[in-house]
């Protein structure tokens, strides 16, 4: 059974990590998104496939959606692998949402960040955690984070 060690970060610790992890999860969106489409041009083949009865298939073709499916699959768990790497917590990836885990008031807390699709990470958006979200931030400026309490650490409560 694995087991991960809680990792903290103070709020400048987060911040140097943010231009690394920034582009890291922009590289995963891109990956998700050309996944997703060679998916549904492979599904839509497929169907095509089917209704004409077996009797036109491109294997090229075929094989080249797969390929390109497949690709763009595992680099996408490369990108998410290399967000984790920097301790960072993908907490929802279509919305660009991460987490890193620091401590705040004796609490164990999460600094959240939402990626902006502009080009820049905005610290504005609350998450809430399963234990409530404490809303009492460390500074309520625009581009600090939000702190939540964790939903939860992985092997604790």
């Amino acid at each position: 059974m694995w087991i991960a060690v809680a990792r903290y970060f103070t709020l400048r610790q987060a911040e140097g990590l943010l231009q690394q992890v920034e582009q890291s999860l922009r590289d995963a969106l891109f990956h998700k998104a050309e996944a997703e489409k060679a998916h549904r041009e492979l599904e839509q083949a497929s169907d095509n496939i089917r209704m004409a009865g077996g009797s036109r298939v491109n294997p090229t073709k075929m094989l080249g959606l797969r390929a390109r499916r497949d690709t763009s699959a595992a680099a996408l768990k490369d990108a998410l692998e290399q967000v984790e790497e920097t301790g960072a917590q993908v907490k929802d990836l279509n919305i660009g949402l991460i987490d890193f885990l620091s401590r705040f008031q004796d609490r164990d807390v999460c600094l959240c960040w939402k990626l902006e699709r502009r080009g820049s990470t905005s610290g504005t958006a609350w998450r809430k955690g399963s234990r409530g979200a404490n809303r009492s931030t460390m500074r309520s400026a625009t581009g600090t984070p939000a702190i939540t309490a964790p939903a939860k650490i992985r092997g604790r409560r």
